[in-house]
């Protein structure tokens, strides 16, 4: 597929992250790219900007119609319903059609690919590797889970690097169509239990993952966690003594955190990665591992650190003012959401916390309702919105109002989105955190504009 016999691409959901980077991918090869996708956005925009025309309507069209099996390559995301129409026509009329991952899998085989796995973290850390090698002498390209604030993209392109980071995702068993030269493993907390079935099975699929790393290549894996694996594994973990890597001295500042690094071949003092939060001290060891594996000057790379801007909805800092902060996150599960509110707490301690959180997927509310509750209730108030459903159809009993009787906060409301920004029109003082996996993102922008309002007529 790096040098395809197909001379365009059609996209079933095309504004998803990771198909938008493959998008970016063949219409820099010069391959024409068209799409479907069920909402505009601000993806789906850019993508037009390049000159692909994608369209917004699940139902056939002359566009459809008009391309030819033997010439046009058809990749979905597992995210598309099975019902549905455009799907459906490609499969009957005997096209090509891959999955995201399976398309991912055959392009990067043409080079070296780092993959960065995980329940969690695994944008930011990919992101974070991507820059540090893009600052070596060795480059990279990289198809990446988010928007890199660097780098405005989640495709990059190097035609000279033999490297390309590649952000791994589980969801429907997609990273085992991945062939890494190595990896990083960051969490393997149960997720996805509606493709998965049990925790269990769900940890098998990550020690497959490993099994598939090149042998002579390495893995980096979070201090804890046990996988088998055909290469070398080194291990990386915060204030730890027994792991290869491993940070220490570590302190949130208003230019990010900082930490001295511990590698086997000895230590770096005091570097800073530019972004804030624990669990991103965390994801950068894992980065500065990989770069270390690789044989890299660590220091040298290491110091371009304090100029990392973060990702796009990872512990965004929106708006600030003297009384106000207002950040957003993409957090989806209920460690993700024990990781943020955690940050949040040691960076403001004194600060009232309300928390806006839109649960994503019946399924997984159902599975982690207690585990969610739990860190919502660590809010000081809690505003619930609906369920976003993606792909799913609704449970009965599953709903946002069930969620909302668990938490245990003394102030919490289920508002819709509709609603939203009246119901916050009062706050003027504290940290407020939009948070959540679905279209909740889309609310980012008028929060901010509300809120750059209210303060210039104060």
């Amino acid at each position: 597929m790096h040098q395809s016999k197909y001379n365009s691409v059609f996209f079933v959901g095309i504004g998803g992250i990771g198909m938008s980077a493959l998008a970016r991918y063949f219409n820099a090869r010069g391959i024409q790219v068209f799409g479907y996708d069920r909402v505009k956005s601000a993806l789906t925009d850019e993508l037009e900007q390049l000159g692909i025309q994608i369209l917004f309507e699940d139902q056939l069209t002359q566009l459809i119609e008009s391309l030819i099996p033997s010439d046009c390559l058809v990749v979905y995301t597992p995210a598309i319903p099975k019902n549905s129409i455009v799907l459906n026509y490609f499969i009957t009329k005997q096209f090509r059609v891959i999955k995201r991952a399976e398309a991912l899998g055959e392009i990067t085989r043409s080079s070296k690919s780092i993959g960065v796995a995980g329940t969690h973290g695994k944008s930011t850390t990919s992101c974070m590797l991507a820059y540090l090698m893009r600052n070596s002498v060795v480059g990279c390209n990289a198809f990446l889970g988010a928007i890199s604030t660097n780098f405005k993209t989640n495709f990059l392109v190097d035609e000279h690097s033999d490297f390309s980071v590649v952000e791994a995702d589980e969801f429907d068993r997609s990273f085992l169509f991945l062939s890494p030269f190595a990896a990083i493993i960051t969490t393997i907390d149960p997720d996805h239990l509606d493709i998965y079935g049990t925790a269990e099975k769900f940890k098998e699929g990550f020690r497959q993952f490993a099994m598939k790393i090149d042998p002579n290549g390495f893995l980096i894996v979070k201090e804890g966690i046990s996988v088998g694996s055909l290469c070398k594994q080194k291990t990386y973990a915060l204030e730890s003594n027994s792991a290869d890597y491993a940070a220490y001295n570590l302190k949130d500042t208003s230019h990010g955190c900082t930490f001295d690094f511990r590698t086997p071949k000895g230590v770096i003092n005091n570097i800073n990665i530019g972004i804030n939060g624990l669990h991103n001290a965390e994801n950068a060891v894992a980065a500065l591992a990989v770069v270390s594996e690789l044989g890299l000057d660590v220091a040298s790379i290491a110091s371009s650190f304090s100029g990392f801007q973060g990702i796009k909805r990872r512990f965004e800092r929106i708006y600030q003012d003297e009384q106000l902060v207002y950040i957003d996150d993409y957090a989806h599960h209920p460690m993700e959401l024990k990781r943020l509110i955690e940050s949040v707490r040691a960076m403001y301690p004194s600060q009232h916390i309300t928390g806006v959180f839109q649960p994503h997927l019946f399924s997984r509310t159902k599975d982690f309702a207690d585990g969610f509750a739990e860190q919502l209730s660590m809010l000081d108030e809690v505003i619930i919105l609906p369920i976003y459903p993606a792909r799913e159809l609704p449970i009965q009993g599953v709903d946002s109002a069930w969620l909302l009787s668990k938490i245990k906060s003394q102030v919490k409301s289920l508002v819709n989105p509709s609603e939203l920004l009246d119901f916050l029109r009062i706050k003027q003082h504290g940290v407020l955190l939009t948070i959540g996996a679905g279209d909740i993102d889309r609310l980012v922008e008028p929060i901010k504009e509300m809120l750059e309002i209210n303060r210039s007529q104060v």
